[in-house]
């Protein structure tokens, strides 16, 4: 009978190994699924490229963060 593993969450799709690399990507992947929050009207920006954003409420576009924007709170 087959072994049931735990679930890994979005890093799961590379299989065993990759352990470090694993839970940075983990890490990183998580705060970039987070809601952003546009610095200028409050509104949602979204990840148009790395680097650029752009917010759905005001139509700026800014950079900012490779993956999040910058001084962004989280939950863990």
């Amino acid at each position: 009978m087959a072994v049931k593993k735990k679930k890994i969450g979005s890093a799961g799709r590379f299989g065993a190994g990759y352990g470090k690399v694993k839970q940075k990507l983990i890490a990183v992947e998580r705060k970039q699924r987070v809601k952003q929050e546009c610095p200028f009207c409050k509104g949602h920006a979204k990840r148009e490229a790395p680097s650029i954003w752009l917010c759905k409420k005001c139509n700026k576009k800014f950079a900012s963060g490779a993956y999040h924007l910058k001084n962004q709170k989280t939950k863990k």
